[in-house]
């Protein structure tokens, strides 16, 4: 059996990284790890192929050569997931879809032959056995939640590890909390499941006997869900797994509690990890009690992320526009928020109802749901009817972003960032796509760009306060040129 895994193309968005990844020569940020986790529950015997679209085309060899297509992806990726199910259907394939894309909306893929949903160490297995018989069924889904001490190791030998600018590795599933516009709990439940330590170090073992020698980032929705186990078991492992390594960063996603623990977060700085995504959403109180993220109310936000910044986790920060309460003060309220804080990488989207959390049940109830969403919160619109005007949500939200990824306010975002940023531990060791990226970025930022005075003002600044962090001003340079092409696209 010849099994051929698809992965569609991830539209132009901030976390596409799109234009800074032309600066480092890769194709895309992060492979598919959950496709690559199913081909190793796959049947050995079986030969198995990977086309991720995002790095190569899908070639009609490789259609040809197929028996079974297996696709996988997101709701940001739905356009590109109908081309592709498209062209296999043309080909008489026989198509199995899971993953988030398809878990709520079969309904829209009916050239689809299997849907093996929710989590594959559930429902995979009884697939298999009854595709071996022949009498598959078209839906398989289960509403527990399996042991990942059981999870294979992803098949990474499946892909060509040098497109990509980073690899990936879960520890955990499930999350705490219950954020209303949410759909991680309804998927994976709030008690985090984790994998055992010995996996995680056999999965980063495999990478660097591939030769990976970068970044990797832990794709947890909430990495310090379980914080026990963390502090008792993974971070002294990976703190003793680097010694003697030329240094893997690592990064990940947390909620805004971490700040409370200064133990937790040593340890995660010295067992490797540099940067950490948050979701902030907003810094206004009413909208977060709307949405239920209890976990950032009565906080001092700003103070939570220097706090964090401090103990050397770069904040990448997540904030959403299109709340019930939302005012026209909440955009110059966000924009303070964001600049004050000195997150550089914020990343700005309008609320979407996404199928699966309480936020779409409400506005169903509410009959204030629009249609589908497009799985892109950066693509200017929303999917249901705000209370605020809509063409002011949409003016309000494309001014937010004009100014936040301007040169000016942007370059003052990375000093504000740097003042405060703690030294890493661990991080990437110099190569020739490094020294690459800095003269592609000297020339592209400081001689072609409208931002040259800004990027060689902060060189110098850097050069003479923090010269330890030269390479990462140029990095978040680079981030920066992404930023605005991703934000113009969205103006227009």
């Amino acid at each position: 059996m010849n099994v051929l895994l698809l992965y569609p193309k991830f539209p132009d968005t901030f976390w596409s990284f799109k234009h800074a990844l032309k600066f480092i020569h890769k194709q895309a940020s992060l492979p598919p790890l959950g496709l690559l986790t199913v081909a190793a529950m796959l049947p050995q015997p079986w030969a198995k192929r990977l086309v991720d679209v995002n790095t190569r085309r899908l070639r009609e060899k490789d259609l040809a050569w197929a028996d079974l297509v297996f696709v996988s992806g997101m709701l940001a990726q739905q356009d590109s997931a109908r081309e592709l199910i498209a062209r296999c259907r043309a080909a008489g394939k026989t198509i199995v879809a899971g993953g988030p894309l398809f878990t709520f909306e079969q309904e829209r893929f009916p050239e689809v032959d299997h849907f093996v949903l929710n989590e594959a160490e559930e429902t995979l297995p009884e697939f298999l056995r009854d595709h071996e018989r022949g009498v598959a069924r078209r839906v398989y889904s289960s509403a527990n939640f399996p042991d990942l001490r059981q999870t294979p190791a992803p098949l990474w030998e499946l892909a060509d590890l040098r497109r990509y600018a980073t690899m990936s590795l879960q520890f955990s599933r499930g999350c705490p909390f219950d954020c209303e516009f949410c759909n991680i709990t309804s998927m994976f439940g709030h008690r985090p499941r984790t994998k055992s330590t010995a996996q995680v170090i056999a999965e980063l073992d495999g990478l660097v006997r591939l030769g990976w020698r970068g970044s990797v980032f832990f794709v947890d929705d909430n990495f310090i869900g379980n914080k026990r186990a963390l502090k008792e078991d993974l971070l002294p492992a990976l703190i003793q797994w680097q010694k003697g390594k030329r240094g893997i960063p690592f990064f990940t996603e947390a909620s805004i509690n971490l700040a409370d623990d200064e133990e937790l977060m040593r340890l995660m700085v010295e067992a490797g990890f540099n940067q950490v995504f948050i979701g902030i959403e907003t810094p206004e109180e009413a909208n977060l009690a709307e949405c239920d993220k209890r976990q950032n109310r009565g906080r001092d936000l700003v103070a939570d992320v220097k706090r964090i910044q401090r103990a050397g986790l770069e904040v990448q920060g997540g904030f959403i526009l299109g709340f019930d309460h939302d005012t026209p003060g909440s955009f110059e309220r966000q924009i303070e928020f964001i600049q004050k804080s000195g997150i550089v990488t914020a990343m700005v989207g309008l609320l979407q109802a996404m199928p699966g959390t309480k936020l779409h049940q409400r506005l169903h109830r509410q009959g204030r749901l629009l249609g589908h969403t497009t799985g892109d919160n950066v693509d200017g619109t929303t999917n249901f009817v705000s209370r605020m005007n809509p063409e002011a949500l949409r003016q309000g939200y494309k001014s937010l972003l004009e100014y936040i990824y301007a040169p000016g306010p942007y370059y003052r975002r990375i000093r504000t960032f740097l003042r405060e940023y703690g030294a890493p531990k661990v991080v990437s060791s110099t190569n020739w796509r490094s020294i690459m990226a800095f003269i592609h970025a000297n020339l592209r930022l400081g001689v072609l760009g409208r931002e040259r005075f800004h990027y060689w003002s902060l060189l110098l600044w850097t050069f003479l306060r923090r010269p330890s962090q030269l390479s990462l001003a140029v990095t978040l340079s680079i981030y920066g040129h992404h930023f605005r092409k991703v934000s113009e696209a969205c103006r227009r």
